[in-house]
């Protein structure tokens, strides 16, 4: 049966011919990665000034405590000295002459070179993080410990959403926890084998950096090759805050730079508990333990990559229980962008930590606000921007999947509207008025109907009959049934049989390879 054309004014013509139009049309994308930001802005300049004179007040007058020997090697030679306290201080001109000659860019090579990210000026990406330590099961909404092969999941669910950029790691291994070393060297492989995008990995142990150098050095075939073209970061939270550093995870940090690696680093005070009430003085000491990071690094390896992280969270003053998708969260971590954009520092966020237990109403406007407030303001990477459930303990692919619709509606909001001769719409205007009095099917609509507009993939926006005679499916079920189609065939070739397996006889690798491939009973429905 032919379907014609309802629209009045235009007889004869097909749907079929309206797609295949469509289809001829040179497409592009409505949004596209490292959008820029910076329009939202919830400091003023001067506040910015006094919050970051603050920060580097409290650098030089109250310093830092528990200082490793390695640590305070590094500062003293590098003009820092000891309070009468006893509390290791960074005077204001060693720390300014240090982040003036700090990286302002960090270049995170994807294997697929179409998906390098630069980090740093006004550009916004997304990414995963979290390190959560329960998985939440797809078909009973369970929580249960994470295991590696769920991290590898996650990590195959990054590559394949397209408004990604940077895979994080978003749970923990827990089946392989009983040996550092064998944990490291697995997480730096599971990553690799998963995607081709960038991503990073947390390290506990300093003697753990050599050993994820060398997995990602096999991958790529010789010694110093993944130094020159790093496609992962380091991830580290080396300071206990309030201002103190953390003895083995600042080990992992000093390691990582003395071998030129990229450190996505951050601090994670709590405004209430770990840091002040006032949220302004909470942005102060998180922006002094977060420099401290930049200085540290900097004192070991001159210019070289690392983030700037000042994560400022939030306790529940009713219970002192950390929460992450409140208001204050969402312009505390939207702040952080201004304070980056001062130093002149690639700076990071962690926006997307609903308290939700459940991809429910809560999750949507926590992740919803937090996310887009952050990406306006233009933090140069969003962590934490999907999956995330249950305030960082518990990760959901579900919620990944439907956070990463929410992730391009926010990137098509930051792209604006563009005013031109042409977009103002005139002659279309004065053509459409006297002719079929509607723009369904004018040559300008269906230009711009791939490269003005973004649809939802799994968001539903079918009519109220069509949704009933559906069966009235909610938006979770939608979600479970998509992500059992990824998951059961989406399983990237990044390595390639012959680098897989050298790889494998080199590290001791506990990924099983038939769950690596298509057809494996994990994901086909029972």
């Amino acid at each position: 049966m032919t379907h014609r054309d309802p629209m009045p004014g235009r007889p004869g013509r097909t749907r079929g011919s309206r797609v295949a139009e469509r289809r001829s049309i040179r497409r592009s994308s409505a949004v596209s990665p490292g959008l820029a930001g910076g329009t939202y802005q919830p400091l003023s300049p001067s506040d910015v000034q006094r919050i970051a004179d603050a920060a580097l007040d409290v650098l030089a007058r109250i310093g830092f405590s528990a200082i490793t020997d390695e640590i305070r090697d590094y500062a003293l030679a590098g003009g820092a000295h000891f309070n009468e306290h006893g509390r290791l201080c960074f005077p204001r001109p060693m720390v300014e002459d240090l982040i003036a000659g700090a990286a302002r860019e960090i270049v995170y090579h994807g294997r697929d070179p179409a998906r390098t990210v630069r980090s740093g000026g006004n550009r916004v990406f997304f990414a995963t993080s979290g390190e959560a330590v329960r998985y939440v099961d797809p078909e009973t909404g369970a929580y249960r410990p994470s295991t590696l092969l769920d991290l590898y999941d996650f990590w195959r669910m990054g590559d394949f959403l397209e408004h990604i950029d940077f895979c994080g790691q978003q749970v923990v291994a827990t089946d392989v926890c009983e040996d550092a070393r064998l944990h490291s060297i697995n997480i730096a492989y599971a990553g690799a084998a998963a995607t081709t995008k960038p991503f990073s990995i947390s390290l506990a142990e300093a003697s753990t950096v050599a050993d994820v150098e060398s997995v990602w050095d096999t991958i790529l075939g010789r010694s110093g090759a993944f130094r020159e073209r790093p496609f992962a970061a380091i991830g580290v939270c080396p300071v206990v805050s309030p201002l103190r550093f953390g003895p083995d995870t600042s080990g992992v940090l000093c390691e990582a730079a003395r071998r030129g690696l990229p450190v996505s680093a951050c601090t994670a005070p709590q405004a209430g508990a770990t840091a002040p009430a006032a949220l302004a003085g909470a942005l102060v000491q998180c922006t002094a333990e977060a420099l401290a990071i930049v200085v540290l690094v900097n004192l070991i390896n001159p210019g070289g990559p690392v983030d700037f992280g000042p994560w400022t969270f939030v306790a529940d003053l009713r219970t002192g229980a950390f929460t992450g998708g409140g208001g204050e969260e969402a312009v505390l971590q939207a702040a952080t962008a201004q304070i980056a954009r001062h130093f002149g520092l690639p700076g990071i966020s962690a926006a997307g930590m609903t308290d939700a237990k459940r991809p429910d109403y809560q999750a949507g406007y926590e992740k919803g606000m937090t996310i887009a407030m952050s990406a306006l303001a233009g933090v140069n990477m969003i962590c934490e921007s999907a999956g995330m459930m249950g305030s960082l303990m518990g990760c959901s692919l579900e919620s990944m999947l439907m956070d990463n619709d929410l992730i391009g509606a926010i990137q098509r909001s930051m792209r604006g509207i563009e005013v031109s001769d042409e977009s103002l719409s005139l002659d279309v205007i004065e053509r459409t008025v006297l002719g079929p009095a509607h723009y369904l099917g004018a040559p300008q609509t269906l230009s711009l109907m791939e490269s003005e507009y973004l649809y939802p993939k799994v968001g539903d926006r079918t009519s109220l009959s069509e949704w009933e005679y559906r069966g009235s499916p909610d938006l979770m079920k939608i979600a479970r049934e998509r992500v059992r189609e990824i998951m059961s065939s989406h399983y990237p070739d990044t390595l390639g049989d012959g680098v897989d397996a050298r790889v494998r006889r080199t590290f001791d690798i506990r990924l099983p390879e038939e769950m690596m491939r298509a057809g494996n009973s994990r994901w086909t429905r029972a």
